[in-house]
């Protein structure tokens, strides 16, 4: 029997400039992701960046779903993905400045 929980996947403030693990999927789970809200709670624009990489493989080019976004000083990006995410699948992210949140809410399924 399949379980399914939905939840707060992930929440992190990167370092800037600095790829950053928001979410790595457990062992023996499956996971959506519904969606990624950025928050930049500075007073200058950010870039930022989202990755998924498959069962935590090393950065690659061809894993950014977002690269070098603006998004402008004291606001918010909110993407509505649906992605599926298997065993050790990791979703990163990466920020220019060091004001920038990043939350990943889904579902896990075991």
């Amino acid at each position: 029997m399949t379980t399914e929980v939905l939840k707060t996947l992930g929440q992190v403030v990167p370092s800037p400039t600095t790829l950053t693990a928001l979410y790595t999927v457990p062992g023996a789970t499956q996971a959506s992701v519904s969606s990624i809200i950025v928050c930049n709670q500075g007073a200058v624009q950010a870039l930022f960046r989202i990755s998924i990489a498959v069962a935590g493989a090393a950065d690659d080019p061809k894993q950014y779903t977002y690269y070098d976004i603006p998004l402008p000083a004291n606001d918010t990006f909110i993407a509505t993905i649906g992605v599926s995410l298997g065993a050790a699948d990791v979703v990163r992210c990466y920020s220019s400045v060091a004001s920038v949140s990043f939350q990943a809410f889904g579902a896990e399924l075991s």
